[in-house]
């Protein structure tokens, strides 16, 4: 079956509101609702501390970063960033590091921070395309994703790698991810889950559930346009069915899931207000 055939019959991918099983419904998974701050890129770097208190007020209760260095963050001692976020009653649990900030003294020093500040998770997000044109080229950000993750499992820090589209895609015969899932050390390296991107590529998040399951603890949750599947949808309105994916969290090992957008239907703020609003609802 074609890709593009699969993702439109995929009963995974029906069109349909969005409903989630009970445990969630009840308020156990919305009460930790979060939210992947790259979403708001366009903003949080000019106006960090608004828009936080926006984030809040829309019931937000979980942050995952992007963007630090040396201790900063979109400006802000990274510290007074997470205080900050507290006093609003949020939490920063996860982060997101460039493949040029996990290696020496820099990594550790992040390492460190994130500790300081009660963060459980740190992400590698992204390959750049440079960086990926042999499966060699994979086993070698393997080794580093290695020696980085072994840095945090000293800090008590669970080490994780972000997927995309593009690692699903066949390259020298093989699948990327596969690979990497065989080069990773599972006790120094997890996933987080970019749903949209793993159906995005043609793939059932369940049966990479089942394939390697409880390796997939931190998961992005984002709607699909039901036109253009390369496309963002509010939470709600697209054409992914998250019901019976959130019915095997257990399975995955989903600990935290954050809302993201990478591309918007509207304005970002208004689109981070809606997908909350539609969760809260259940």
């Amino acid at each position: 079956m074609k890709r593009r055939e699969f993702v439109q019959t995929a009963s995974f991918a029906a069109v349909g509101m969005l409903s989630l099983p009970s445990f969630l419904a009840a308020g156990k998974g919305m009460k930790n609702m979060g939210l992947q701050l790259y979403t708001l890129r366009d903003t949080v770097g000019k106006d960090p501390k608004g828009v936080l208190d926006k984030v809040a007020s829309f019931g937000y209760k979980e942050l995952e970063t992007f963007s630090y260095a040396d201790g900063k963050i979109f400006g802000m001692d990274f510290t007074e960033f997470c205080k900050y976020a507290k006093g609003l009653g949020m939490k920063v649990t996860s982060g997101h590091y460039g493949l040029d900030k996990i290696k020496g003294d820099t990594w550790q020093k992040a390492v460190e921070d994130a500790k300081k500040n009660g963060q459980k998770f740190m992400v590698m997000p992204y390959i750049a395309e440079p960086q990926r044109k042999t499966i060699d080229d994979y086993k070698r950000i393997c080794a580093d994703l290695n020696a980085a993750g072994e840095v945090c499992n000293k800090n008590g820090i669970r080490f994780q790698y972000h997927n995309h589209a593009f690692e699903f895609e066949t390259l020298d015969g093989q699948i990327p991810f596969d690979v990497m899932m065989k080069e990773l050390d599972s006790k120094k390296v997890g996933i987080e889950l970019d749903i949209f991107w793993l159906i995005n590529a043609g793939h059932d998040p369940i049966k990479y559930f089942e394939k390697y399951p409880g390796m997939f603890e931190q998961w992005h949750v984002k709607g699909m346009d039901k036109n253009d599947r390369n496309k963002n949808a509010d939470i709600g309105t697209g054409s992914i069915d998250y019901k019976p994916i959130f019915e095997k969290a257990k399975l995955s090992g989903m600990k935290h899931w954050y809302v993201e957008y990478d591309n918007f239907p509207g304005t970002p703020i208004d689109s981070v207000a809606a997908s909350a609003k539609f969760l809260k609802s259940l």
